[in-house]
């Protein structure tokens, strides 16, 4: 099984603080240092370090090609990887010293520059039995999980940043939504129904450190979360997703995955980053027999 994934890869510069910015407020970091980032990024490499084969379907700026071996070396498929002759996406991550907490800002540059070219010829070698993943951090999210759909791959949609109009427009197509809480709340909101009303085959809703819901063919239940020192936030919902599709891949249930993935994302947070703090799967393995 293969999991080709539509996502962004950005520059992250991130600035340890104090505490987050209010408004109005100025604030002296305590750190600052630039990393490989993005959730389409950061869930390809959760995916390779789980043990996934996955493509990434991406555009990133030339002169920032060195940071793209943080995805190579651990076995993520960069060839539909475009380079231009422009910014790379980039993010501006503020991390709170004490809690862990974050604050995000966003600028889309290469990442809305992909084309429908580098998606046909992602595609062209897919077969039923794999996945297609994608976030809303880049351009053509519907047209790429269309075209995956036609050649009858499984659709995972991770709906961040949250846009309801896309993501209720998507639904039809998806075969696993991964949401937040406050996505969830968003989405009934938009389409007037309840949660469980969507007809979605799989919903993950993740709790952050209240665990994760699932609803859908397997039933109705909750994971909980693993009790942990959390020291960044940063990239661990994204940490979730890709242990969670990698476990589904190779033949977990939904709660077996949905735990692989809760004990990866405990361990990512209680080191400084994002894509860097990535736990491999044997420490995730280790992780589990300690917490049985």
């Amino acid at each position: 099984m293969t999991i080709y994934n539509l996502g962004s890869i950005n520059l992250d510069y991130f600035y340890r603080l104090p505490h987050l910015v209010s408004a109005g407020e100025t604030l002296s970091a305590t750190e600052y240092r630039i990393a490989l980032g993005g959730k389409g990024a950061n869930q390809s490499v959760a995916l390779a370090k789980a043990g996934a084969d996955v493509f990434h379907i991406g555009a990133f700026g030339r002169k920032d090609l060195i940071f793209l071996d943080e995805m190579s070396d651990v076995g993520v498929n960069i060839k539909n990887v475009a380079l231009l002759e422009t910014e790379s996406g980039h993010a501006i991550v503020m991390v709170d010293s004490k809690t862990g907490e974050n604050q995000i800002v966003l600028s889309g540059s290469a990442n809305y520059q992909i084309s429908e070219k580098q998606i046909i010829s992602a595609l062209a070698n897919a077969k039923e039995t794999d996945w297609a993943l994608a976030q809303n951090e880049t351009c053509l999210v519907h047209e790429f999980l269309l075209r995956a759909r036609k050649k009858g791959l499984k659709i995972c949609y991770s709906a961040a940043p949250f846009v309801a109009e896309q993501t209720a427009s998507l639904l039809h197509l998806t075969d696993l939504l991964v949401v937040n809480e406050g996505e969830a709340d968003a989405l009934t909101k938009f389409t007037n129904k309840d949660i469980q009303a969507l007809g979605l085959p799989n919903l993950v809703i993740t709790l952050g450190s209240k665990g994760a819901r699932y609803i859908g063919n397997e039933g109705d239940f909750f994971v909980s979360p693993f009790n942990v020192n959390a020291i960044d936030t940063t990239g661990a919902g994204d940490t979730f997703l890709g242990y969670l599709l990698a476990s589904l891949g190779q033949g977990s249930t939904m709660m077996q995955a949905m735990r692989y993935g809760s004990a990866a994302a405990s361990l990512q947070i209680t080191k400084p980053g994002a894509l860097a703090a990535i736990p491999t799967i044997k420490e995730v393995k280790h992780f589990l027999k300690k917490n049985v």
